[in-house]
């Protein structure tokens, strides 16, 4: 046995109950019907000539009807005559590849035989101007030649830093468009100025690309639609602090102050730029944002399939495990910190050799005398906490918000042979 399982072994692990958390549900059934609703009212067809190449920028983020929302553009374009096509708009993302970017559109279901458009992907980029301070401004090449470029996102809080306009509709044009080299633009002067970089940059492509409109989404606690808009190039600038403000409003959370241990089954691109949201753990990757419980300590498990060794994030963390370790493609991470200069999320948290001991490692190191007493809460992931696990130490909690309900009875985790949880 080896000391690292010598020195928690005898650390208990509290009995955990299942937790239903009540959020708004509220959502957009018919999605499509509503798009095309918008996209008509829109007059947008005086603007679609017959023939026209039209870019559609699609990122990598796991946007509740990601696919429908693409198709349903495509093919309103398709109707007045257009030729649109895809370009991936997410930054170093996938990689910061050409390919790696295609792949990451397919794995979220965005693939030309279902959505009805080729995907041409380059990380190649075109300086168009400057911010005041001398920050080039870029653009994807592609998308640059095309006569015009459509944006699709969604409207969410940022994770590193707080404004008027955070991760939406104006960060994806400023960034996501700029790929690589543009993303490293608008962070090199640090997360203190992006609230206004961001803005500024995205400003001065609005003005001198032809973006025509962005499809804009604010999605419920549950990551479902709960509003759409379709704005034109001249609204974004205006309309997009408002959907913020809902998508503030919206937010998932945790419901509780205080948590000795936080245990996260698995961490992703597809789930946050960070891995996993900073808004629900309430530890950011910068002094710029704020919010979240008091969390003493932190447990990341695993990675996600759809991350492909993208382990951002779980430098957050006080602990992970080696089995995390073994799938992380260190290029692929360290690219990720390289580009936004925020290194410290890439960083490998202490590495335990199974789900168990490191559980009980952050036990241990929570600060508390009693460790029977610990207050554990366990997720799957941050983009699912409708429901989770609370230990015993937490049941006061429960019954005393309204926003949470106690499902069964209190039970032990269960660990397989490897001490890696069933």
């Amino acid at each position: 046995m080896s000391i690292l399982h010598e020195l928690v072994r005898d650390i208990p692990i509290p009995k955990m109950v299942k937790v239903k958390q009540n959020f708004d549900d509220q959502q957009i059934d018919d999605l499509g019907r509503e798009l095309m609703v918008q996209l008509d009212e829109k007059g947008l067809e005086h603007q679609i000539k017959p023939g026209m190449e039209v870019a559609v920028a699609v990122g990598s983020r796991g946007l509740d009807r990601l696919v429908e929302l693409t198709k349903v553009t495509i093919d309103f374009l398709k109707k007045h005559g257009a030729k649109p096509f895809i370009v991936p708009c997410m930054g170093s993302h996938g990689g910061a590849t050409g390919p790696g970017q295609k792949a990451v559109l397919e794995h979220l279901g965005v693939r030309e035989e279902v959505v009805g458009a080729e995907i041409r992907s380059s990380m190649e980029v075109i300086q168009i101007d400057q911010l005041e301070n001398g920050l080039p401004i870029y653009v994807d090449k592609i998308a640059s030649e095309a006569d015009g470029i459509v944006v699709i996102n969604r409207v969410k809080p940022h994770t590193a830093f707080r404004g008027p306009v955070e991760s939406g509709i104006m960060k994806m044009i400023s960034i996501g468009l700029g790929k690589q080299k543009g993303a490293e633009a608008c962070h090199q002067l640090g997360f203190k100025h992006m609230a206004e970089h961001v803005p500024a940059m995205a400003k001065i492509i609005i003005d001198k690309m032809p973006i025509m409109f962005a499809v804009a989404t604010v999605e419920n606690a549950f990551d479902k639609v709960a509003k759409l808009e379709v704005l034109l190039s001249e609204e974004i600038e205006e309309k997009e602090p408002d959907l913020q403000k809902l998508a503030k409003a919206s937010l998932p959370k945790l419901f509780f102050d205080q948590i000795d241990v936080l245990v996260i089954d698995e961490i992703g691109k597809n789930i946050s730029g960070d891995g996993m949201d900073p808004n629900i753990t309430g530890r950011y990757p910068t002094p710029y944002a704020y919010g979240g419980p008091d969390v003493t300590k932190m447990v990341v498990l695993d990675l996600t399939e759809q991350t492909e060794g993208n382990a951002n994030g779980v430098g957050t963390a006080d602990f992970t495990t080696q089995k995390l370790v073994d799938k992380m493609d260190t290029e692929t991470t360290y690219a990720n910190g390289l580009t936004s200069t925020v290194v410290g999320p890439t960083h490998i948290s202490t590495a335990m050799p199974s789900d168990r001991t490191a559980i009980q490692a952050a036990i241990k190191t929570c600060n508390i005398l009693d460790f029977t007493k610990a207050r554990v809460v366990r997720i799957k992931n941050t983009l699912e906490i409708g429901e989770i696990e609370v230990s015993e130490n937490m049941l006061a909690d429960v019954e005393s918000n309204d926003n949470l309900t106690k499902l069964t009875d209190l039970y032990d985790l269960e660990f397989d042979e490897n001490g890696n949880l069933i």
